[in-house]
This record gives structure tokens, C-alpha cells and sequence, in this order.
């Protein structure tokens, strides 16, 4: 035995199957080195999946070869005498020489598989991608080193996420809680973010392999009478005869784009940003829900306030107008001296259905934030002064971005535009689809699942743009142009949060002080016009000096009421301006698909996919 048949058939140099290659090139395929991008291994398990139909390829070529080895030597000169008897004998020296130039190919192919195989690999080893740029940067932003209407060494108190319940008000507290529940704009915002998550779901779909399967059963019916004269050689009678054909057919397809350019990536990291934008827009509603809620309850408290004012103003204005007409019986006062005071009585009586009208729309308002019908709110005000109002104090402006959800929803936003200029840069370059297919085929079904029957293929396909009359470059240009518009709005939000800032500031405290201030003048008016009313009992004055009075302590009631609600609405400003205790997650913002890629890419009707 020559040396070179000694090496060959040494087991140690002996060439394994195909297959035993495709696992070991699977196993190093799919190990993923930490800190790559997150679906860099699904990418790597779609080539492996190729690299192993290749390899079964090659693998089924060469177990229909060893099919034939078992066989006589004469296995090739008997299929060409079957195929003679079936043809007629027709070209049986064809037949014969067909069968027998097949052999070398599928030697060949096995000789060259290997190479095929490395190929694969090789171009496997560029799949982490390219990034085209750019990279996002948080844009540099002027900020200030205090609020204007705050010491820079202010001391901060943020908001609790439940500052509502620091009001001490359980009617108010109900109606969040049934806003939070139910409120038309929080489902949509919800909903937004459930649509948000499919469409992350939809752009990833492109990072794995679409896998298929397929499978078909056919039977034909042929009489051969129509052809007796081919059949029968040249007979004039017609044949009784026919033929049946079976054909069974089973396999799996598969397909997939390299993701050189990361174009795919690019879109998947766009939907995601979108998915955190839609989270951070659900908490900007939700605040916004919520202010509004308190704000109406409290604006209904005060409408019942100035209620309660005008009434007592009334009972005033009417028992003075009892006194000024027993001086008119008495001959110590005019006719006009009545007159007056019964204008005084009736413009204060005509205020009360006004009042009442107004708070009735208010708790009507009620109905729409809590997402009930306005029959259901059953509700009553109260008042404003039972209401505690617990300060708190912004901290630097610095702090607020990491607390407004508004400036975190429009940053989100740029960060998926900027992934979206990736994605027109890479529409630039060329795409790499890869599909191929495995499977059997056979004329009976009790030969379909054997090694004689399988198929395999694989293909590879690159497209490259070459003139597009200037669509990739205006859609490039387009993408940049929207990344400026957002980048514009980003920072108008972060204007924007520190003058809510400070005008909530500045209106908390000068309402604060006006109040205080106001409750001073209630308390002047209100002794003014109860020395006024005792003068005019004892006759020492007129009914002028009373009417002024009265008007006075009217008025300043009225204005009381009117800065309380102020002085409460600026701190429910204060409250929204500084973020309603929202404060931005530290980790990753985007929990996730549930399921994840792989067992929601599942595309059959199970698993609640049809739900």
C-alpha cells in the first residue's frame, strides 16, 4: 500500500463529514463577545444556519454517492435499462452517459466543499458591521447657575410622586385616583406606547432570519388512449391503459439580509428611542392629567367660596336695608337712601346664579378628566381654606432636566432621528441577501424522508443603488433636516422648563404675599363696615357712609377668594414645572419585548399570537 493511501486512510487525517465541520463552525459562531451590539448574536446564528445548509449540501451529495457504492457495480447499466423499457428504447447510450457524468460531479463538489465552507466563514467574520455615524452626543445646552426667582444656595425639596395627597384633601385624592384609572388621554398615551413596542418589534423582525416551511401532496390521473400511437408503436386500436402520478414534497426555506452597513440595526434603534419617547410622552400626559384634575377641583372650591362670600354679603346688605327703611317709616331717611341700598342688596342677589353656574360646570369638567359621565361625579366643594398647601423649593436648573418628562420625551425623540440619518447613509451602500432551502422530494411517501429524495440549496444576492435620480441623498438631507428641527424643539423644552420654573416661582411667591396681605384688608373692611352699620342704627350717620362700607368688604372678600385659588393654582404650577416627582430612570428606559425577539418571532397561530 502506497504511503499517500496509508496517510488517507489513517483516522486521525481522515476527512469527517461535512456536518461535523458545519457544528464546530455553529459552536464558534454563536458565541458572542461581551460588550457587542445586543442582536449581534441573532446575526450570527443566521449565517451559522446558512453555513449549515451548505454543509448539508454537500452532506446529502455524498450519502447519495455512498448509495451507490452498496450497489452492484452494474447499478448504473440497470437504471439505464429500466429508463429504456420506460422510454420505449430511445436514446438508451444517453441515458446511460448522463447517469455516469454525474458521478464526477458530485466528487467534485465534495473535493470543493471545504472551500465553499471557508468562503462562508470568512465573509462571517465581518458581520459586526460598520458604523456609519454619527454618534449621538447630548447637545451642549446654556444653562444657568439659579433660577431667577431663587437664591442659588436654595435648598431643594422636590415633589413626591403623590404630592397630591400632600393637600389633605380625600374627595381630591379620589378623583386622581379615578383619572389615573380612567382617563381618555392616559389610554391613548398607554395605547401609543403598546404601538410603539410592536413597531420595535417590526423594525428587529429584519435582524433575524425569515424561516418558513412548506408542504405538498399531488396525484394525477393520465388515460392513455389519446397517445395509443406512442404508447402501443404504431397500432391503429385505442389502449385501456393510464398512469398515476405521485408527487410529495417537504421542506424548510430560509432568508436573510447581512446587516454589513447596519441599515436594519439602525431602524431597530430608531424604533427604540421612539418606544422611550412614547414612554416619556405617557408620563408628560399623565402629569398633565393630573394638575388638570386638581386644578378644576380647585377652581370649583373656589367658585363655592365666592358662593358662600356672596351670600353672606346678601344677608349683610338685606339686614341693613331692614335698618335704612325703618329710618324711611320713621321720617330719618330718603327714598334714595332706600333705593341705594336695595341696588346694593339685589347686585349682590344677582350673583349667586352665576356662581352657582360656574362651579356646576366646573365639577361637570370633573366628569371628562375621570373618564366618567358627568352624571356620575357625585362630588360636592368644599372650600379652599380647608386645604393645606405644602411648599416645596426647585433645586438648580441643572437637576430639572433629569426630572421633566417632557425634555426627556423630546430628547428621545432626537436620538431616534439620529439613528434614522444612519439608516439614510447606509440606503447608500450595498445589501447581502442570503436565502436557502433544504428539503425532500419523492414519488411516494414512503420514500420521502430518505437520503436519495433530499434537496438543498443556498444563494447569495447583492444589490447595489446606482442612480436614483437624487432620492437616497434628498431622503439623507430630509433626515438632517428633521434631526435640526428636533434638535431646535429639544432645546426650546429645556427653555421652556426653567421658565415654568420660574413663573411658577415667582407667582407662588407673590401670591403668597398678597394674600397675606388681603386677609389684612378683609379684616379692615369687615370692622369698617360693622361700625358703619352701628352709626347708622344710632342716626350718627347716613346711609352713604354705610353703603361705601359694605362695597368695601364686599370687594375685598371677593379678592380674598380670588388670590387663594391663585396662590393655589401657582402651586400646582409649581408642581408640573418641577416634574410631579417624576424623575428619569437610571438604567436602560426600555424594559424590553415580552416575549423577546426569538420566541415572539414565532409566526404560528399559538402562543396568544392570534389573541
Amino acid at each position: 500500500m502506497s504511503p499517500a493511501l496509508t496517510r488517507r486512510l489513517t483516522p486521525s487525517t481522515a476527512r469527517k463529514p461535512p456536518n461535523s465541520r458545519v457544528r464546530r463552525s455553529v459552536s464558534r459562531m454563536v458565541s458572542v463577545t461581551p460588550g457587542r451590539l445586543p442582536f449581534l448574536e441573532l446575526v450570527h446564528i443566521c449565517v451559522a444556519f446558512c453555513i449549515y445548509c451548505a454543509g448539508m449540501q454537500g452532506h446529502v451529495r455524498n450519502m447519495i454517492r455512498r448509495q451507490f457504492k452498496k450497489q452492484k457495480p452494474d447499478t448504473l447499466q440497470d437504471w439505464a435499462d429500466r429508463r429504456t423499457a420506460v422510454t420505449g428504447g430511445r436514446d438508451t447510450n444517453h441515458a446511460t452517459a448522463s447517469a455516469s457524468s454525474r458521478a464526477p460531479e458530485d466528487t467534485a463538489f465534495l473535493r470543493f466543499a471545504p472551500c465553499r465552507l471557508s468562503v462562508v466563514c470568512a465573509a462571517a467574520s465581518l458581520l459586526s458591521g460598520c458604523n456609519l455615524g454619527p454618534n449621538y452626543h447630548r447637545p451642549s445646552l446654556d444653562l444657568p447657575p439659579a433660577y431667577r426667582a431663587t437664591q442659588a444656595t436654595a435648598a431643594a425639596a422636590w415633589p413626591s410622586a403623590d404630592w397630591w395627597k400632600g393637600f389633605h384633601s380625600p374627595e381630591l385624592d379620589m378623583l386622581i385616583a379615578q383619572a389615573r384609572a380612567h382617563n381618555f388621554d392616559i389610554a391613548v398615551a398607554i395605547a401609543q406606547v403598546r404601538q410603539a413596542d410592536a413597531q420595535v418589534r417590526i423594525a428587529g423582525a429584519t435582524l433575524l432570519p425569515a424561516i418558513g416551511a412548506s408542504g405538498s401532496g399531488a396525484w394525477q390521473h393520465q388515460g392513455l388512449g389519446a397517445n395509443s400511437n406512442r404508447f402501443g408503436g404504431g397500432g391503429g386500436g385505442i389502449s385501456n391503459a393510464s398512469i398515476d402520478y405521485h408527487s410529495y414534497s417537504a421542506g424548510l426555506n430560509a432568508s436573510y439580509e447581512l446587516d454589513f452597513w447596519q441599515h436594519n440595526l439602525g431602524l431597530r434603534q430608531a424604533a427604540v428611542a421612539s418606544a422611550v419617547f412614547s414612554r416619556f410622552d405617557q408620563e408628560t400626559v399623565a402629569l398633565t392629567v393630573v394638575t388638570a384634575v386638581a386644578n378644576t377641583w380647585f377652581t370649583a372650591l373656589a367658585y363655592a367660596d365666592q358662593l358662600a362670600v356672596t351670600r353672606r354679603n346678601v344677608a349683610a346688605a338685606e339686614q341693613t336695608l331692614a335698618v335704612v327703611r325703618g329710618r324711611f317709616a320713621a321720617g330719618t331717611a330718603s327714598a334714595l337712601d332706600v333705593a341705594n341700598q336695595e341696588a346694593l342688596a339685589a347686585g349682590e342677589r344677582a350673583l349667586i346664579p352665576n356662581y352657582v353656574s360656574l362651579m356646576e360646570q366646573e365639577v361637570i369638567a370633573l366628569g371628562i378628566l375621570v373618564g366618567e359621565p358627568p352624571e356620575r361625579v357625585t362630588v360636592q366643594p368644599g372650600t379652599l381654606t380647608a386645604l393645606a398647601l405644602p411648599p416645596v423649593a426647585a433645586g438648580l436648573p441643572s437637576q430639572l432636566l433629569a426630572r421633566r418628562p417632557d425634555v426627556a420625551a423630546a430628547e428621545a425623540q432626537l436620538i431616534a432621528q439620529n439613528f434614522n440619518i444612519k439608516v439614510a447613509r447606509a440606503a447608500f451602500f450595498p445589501t447581502i441577501q442570503l436565502t436557502s432551502s433544504a428539503g425532500y422530494q419523492a414519488a411516494a411517501l414512503n420514500q420521502l424522508i430518505m437520503p436519495g429524495s433530499a434537496l438543498a440549496s443556498l444563494a447569495a444576492g447583492l444589490t447595489q443603488p446606482l442612480f436614483d435620480g437624487g432620492v437616497l441623498r434628498g431622503q439623507l438631507e430630509q433626515a438632517k433636516g428633521l434631526y435640526d428641527q428636533l434638535l431646535a424643539q429639544y432645546r426650546k423644552a429645556v427653555v421652556q422648563a426653567f421658565t415654568d420654573v420660574d413663573t411658577a416661582l415667582t407667582a407662588w411667591r407673590f401670591t403668597s404675599e398678597q394674600e397675606k396681605l388681603q386677609r389684612v384688608a378683609v379684616v379692615a373692611a369687615r370692622r369698617a363696615a360693622e361700625i358703619a352699620r352701628a352709626q347708622l342704627a344710632a342716626g350718627t350717620v347716613d346711609i352713604t357712609t354705610v353703603l361705601t362700607a359694605e362695597t368695601t368688604q364686599f370687594n375685598d372678600e371677593s379678592l380674598l377668594v380670588q388670590v387663594r385659588l391663585a396662590r393655589a393654582q401657582a402651586l400646582l404650577s409649581l408642581y408640573k414645572a418641577l416634574g410631579g416627582g417624576w424623575v428619569r430612570p437610571s438604567g436602560a428606559v426600555f424594559p424590553g419585548l415580552q416575549p423577546g425577539m426569538i420566541p415572539g418571532g414565532v409566526a404560528l397561530p399559538i402562543g396568544g399570537n392570534v389573541d
